[in-house]
């Protein structure tokens, strides 16, 4: 039975986790249209493209004892109501496992914590909140974002915020907002937005901020939290 729509395997990968080694599982299914993003595929759900998940845990089990970690991405992980079960499986053979996450569906980060079933989190933050619909694309839940940011925070779980910076989306002052947004976290990534694979074309003529012009605004959020980084 398919517990979560499995819409691509990276067998390993030594940045997706911190320190770890690990396979990274994405899911299909999005509710996000990010222009920029670069999993376009994974947006929508396709039963062609799905990988067998008896494929996916015979995998896992050769990888016991070589792995450290499994990275689950999308997609949006979270929208699967399978997911705890998934993920169960997943710890069972041993593993640490990171998700990823845009962070509109609190509930099921809360879950996937009080049952102790994730070590690590990545949520992306889009944008300064007001802004989400436009960035994103889609109609946004913002309060539901909120709770995922104060859950988060005060887990006690590791994890991490980070935003991929299209310089045509975000000002200066949007990552002030930002920083207020996520005030009193430890850490905050800015990752280069890359125009490789994109779900709007029209991006692929987008830049990024220099390295140069990224100091000024590492600088501001720095006021907010403890380590902020280039990606």
């Amino acid at each position: 039975m398919l517990i979560v729509p499995i819409g691509g395997l990276q067998k390993s990968s030594l940045i997706d986790y911190p320190e770890k080694i690990s396979a990274i599982i994405f899911t299909q299914g999005c509710n996000f249209k990010c222009p920029y993003c670069h999993n376009p595929e994974l947006i929508k759900f396709s039963t062609d493209s799905s990988i067998d998940e008896s494929v996916l845990f015979n995998f896992l089990k050769t990888r016991i004892n070589k792995l450290d970690a499994v990275v689950i991405t999308g997609g949006e992980p979270t929208l699967h109501k399978g997911l705890p079960e998934f993920i169960k499986q997943i710890k069972d053979l041993g593993f640490l496992v990171k998700l990823d996450t845009n962070g509109t569906n609190p509930e099921m980060l809360q879950e996937l914590l009080d049952k102790k079933l994730i070590d690590y989190v990545a949520m992306d933050i889009k944008a300064p909140i007001e802004r989400y619909p436009e960035i994103v694309c889609a109609k946004v839940d913002t309060e539901a974002v909120l709770k995922s940011i104060e859950i988060l925070k005060s887990s006690g779980v590791d994890f991490e915020f980070r935003t991929t910076v299209v310089k045509s989306q975000l000002l200066h002052e949007d990552f002030e907002k930002i920083g207020e947004l996520i005030n009193g976290s430890e850490k905050y990534y800015l990752q280069k937005f890359v125009p490789t694979k994109v779900l709007n074309e029209e991006f692929l003529k987008e830049t990024t901020y220099s390295d140069a012009e990224f100091l000024p605004i590492i600088k501001s959020l720095e006021k907010y939290i403890n380590c902020v980084e280039l990606r």
